[in-house]
């Protein structure tokens, strides 16, 4: 049944907010759409046709409202050796089965994952990409590059001014759209000698148009293009959960993360049949829709309905567009992105969390690949949780009358169970050694079968030892692992413990 609320709140909920905002975004995917294209070794157009239809099909199947799809350098970097080697065709088809591989993941519920990326993580990824933002924009601001001068330096210090100074007087119009506006107006009207975004690369002419990829239905073809449409995949799906995790925090809002992997199939899917390739979740662009206003799904079909008219219609004023303009918009973005009040933090939070942050950052930027660096942030707070852990363990030990007594408190797994064996005696080795040996877990728990075999161990080396030995306070999870995986008490009556259902 068709939650008419929720459609009429995510369609008309601010529809001049979202219209506003989608063109501002459209404005400011052309030149990284071609950018991108050019990472890729393909024709401009394949990188502009992917970001139409990425954005407009993502309005529709995506799970968060508000957050831009389109072609990204995450994906176009994965691809250029299968370009290189096989030729656009194959790009095409790779993209189709990646769109197949995210669908996948959404019914394997794969969006689950995101419950082990830690907030360091999530800082670290978005102070990277904002890191990443700004570098990309170097290029346009280098004296000894052609095209740019002092001129340049004004414009962009202009645009900046506009986008920070008009919102004090008046909010009714996005002010990156006005400092976009007014700075071509002036490029084009005084004939200013900056680089424009034509100077990018050719914008395609007329519309895309429905293909299907000239390739070999063979096993051969799958072979060539699985291992690339997997990875872009997995990148894609990356991203695009983290930027929805960032949107939701922007936006205080929540979104479905399993529709937004499939919708990203989909979208990807479609873009493929349309001379597309891949793409996924742009957290700058997403910042720039959010910060204009954008918050619907209208916002991104506008984006994408926008882009195409530009293409199609306005090909020529669109490419007088000055890059300073754009330029402006995306520092204005890599401003608003960096999480600030996170180089404070380093000092105040624990430090395995801040050298999280700090390692995922520096991956990130040092590789250009946001998928390693995310994973070395997600290993790296994997292995200190484990080590906070382990820590949280404690044994003590009481001598009463001929019975000696171990108070075990913390978790057993397998990070901790050396401790936990060189913890408990032998009793034989202590200075008042017992006779009767009481194990107390009422405080513990054991989690995996390494704890059950190092509770084996400590029992059978008490024995061994003329020891008898009994076993305590074993929860019901516990007791259930001990009577499934013990070795020398398969029923554990033999360490004092009653048979249980």
């Amino acid at each position: 049944m068709i939650d008419t609320a929720a459609l009429k709140r995510d369609w008309l909920g601010q529809p001049r907010a979202d219209i506003l905002a989608g063109i501002v975004v459209a404005l400011a995917l052309i030149p990284e759409a071609i950018g991108f294209s050019i990472i890729a070794g393909v024709d401009p157009r394949v990188g502009l046709y992917a970001s139409i239809s990425i954005a407009m099909v993502i309005a529709f199947t995506g799970g968060r409202p508000g957050m831009i799809s389109a072609a990204t350098a995450a994906v176009a970097v994965v691809v250029v050796p299968l370009v290189q080697d096989h030729g656009v065709e194959y790009l095409f088809a790779a993209t189709i089965l990646m769109g197949i591989f995210q669908a996948i993941a959404a019914v394997l519920r794969l969006d689950l994952m995101m419950q082990f990326v830690s907030r360091s993580v999530i800082t670290g990824f978005v102070n990277a990409l904002a890191i990443l933002i700004f570098m990309a924009q170097v290029p346009q601001l280098n004296l000894a590059n052609e095209g740019v001068s002092w001129l340049t330096y004004a414009m962009v210090a202009g645009g900046l001014a506009i986008i920070y100074l008009l919102p004090r007087v008046t909010t009714a119009v996005p002010s990156p759209l006005v400092a976009i506006i007014v700075l071509g107006a002036l490029s084009i009207g005084l004939n200013w000698d900056v680089n424009t975004v034509a100077d990018m690369g050719e914008l395609p002419e007329g519309l895309p148009y429905f293909i299907i990829p000239d390739v070999p239905l063979t096993v051969e073809t799958f072979q060539i293009i699985a291992p690339y449409s997997l990875t872009m995949a997995a990148v894609g799906l990356l991203e695009s959960l983290l930027t929805a995790q960032i949107v939701d925090d922007m936006t205080h809002t929540e979104s479905n993360k399993q529709r937004e992997c499939a919708g990203q199939g989909s979208a990807n899917i479609v873009a493929a049949f349309f001379g597309g390739m891949g793409g996924c979740a742009m957290i700058g662009q997403s910042v720039i829709n959010v910060t204009s206003g954008g918050r619907g799904r209208l916002s991104s079909f506008t984006a994408g309905v926008t882009l195409l008219i530009l293409l199609a219609v306005l090909g020529p004023i669109v490419g007088q567009i000055p890059m300073a303009a754009l330029v402006a918009v995306m520092i204005m973005v890599s401003i608003g992105t960096f999480s600030w009040n996170s180089i404070p933090n380093i000092r105040h939070h624990p430090w395995p969390s801040s050298v999280v942050m700090l390692a995922t950052v520096i991956i990130v930027v040092w590789t250009h690949n946001l998928a390693l660096g995310v994973l070395a942030g997600v290993l790296l707070s994997g292995i200190f949780f484990t080590g906070k852990v382990q820590r949280m363990f404690k044994v003590e030990r009481v001598r009463e009358g001929d019975t000696a007594t171990y108070h075990i408190t913390g978790q057993i797994f397998f990070a901790s169970v050396d401790r936990f064996f060189y913890a408990i005696g032998p009793e034989s080795s202590m200075d008042d050694p017992a006779n009767n040996v009481v194990i107390d877990v009422t405080k513990a728990h054991f989690w995996d079968i390494s704890g059950v075999g190092a509770l084996d161990k400590v029992v059978d080396r008490m024995r061994r030892n003329g020891r008898s030995v009994q076993v305590v306070g074993l929860n019901e999870a516990s007791a259930d692992l001990v009577d499934k995986f013990a070795l020398t008490d398969k029923t554990g009556v033999e360490i004092g413990l009653a048979p249980h259902p």
